[in-house]
């Protein structure tokens, strides 16, 4: 390895939650450096959150958050002139990173009228155990245990 590694960007915490995942969370939302606009989209969701369930929508966030993101996956391994799909752990950073973009992912898919409406329906989904980013997780996990057999490939 010539050079070398990248070091990680530690990201502010969000300013009315004061929470970090929320943060990411509007980093990834964000489009075109307009974080002011992501903001807005991510508190409206989460005021329409609090007023459909009643609930603390930090809490909602969070367990959708933790329902959507995976605990194995695939990763490709060549060995000897043969590309086998090897299950593998998913370290605590990219399962957060994964389940953040699929919540993203399948809440843009939605048909609702304001992406707040499509993100809160979302987040409520998936802390409910379904919806579009908790089908991904589970065909993930599938296709994990399909090729259990080339786990000793890992390395």
């Amino acid at each position: 390895m010539r050079k070398k590694r990248a070091e990680k960007r530690r990201v502010a915490p969000d300013p009315r939650y004061n929470d970090l995942i929320v943060a990411k969370f509007v980093n990834n939302v964000m489009e075109e450096g307009k974080k002011a606009t992501a903001r807005a989209i991510i508190y409206e969701a989460f005021d329409m959150i609090e007023k459909k369930t009643e609930q603390n929508p930090l809490d909602v966030f969070r367990k959708a958050v933790q329902n959507a993101a995976p605990s194995i996956e695939i990763r490709p391994r060549r060995v000897g002139g043969a590309t086998y799909q090897v299950p593998m752990e998913v370290r605590e950073e990219r399962r957060l990173t994964l389940a953040i973009r699929w919540i993203k992912k399948f809440a843009l898919d939605r048909r609702d009228k304001s992406m707040a409406s499509k993100l809160a329906s979302e987040l409520i989904a998936a802390a409910n155990g379904e919806g579009g980013a908790i089908k991904r997780r589970d065909e993930m996990h599938r296709m994990a245990d399909a090729n259990r057999a080339f786990a000793h490939f890992k390395w």
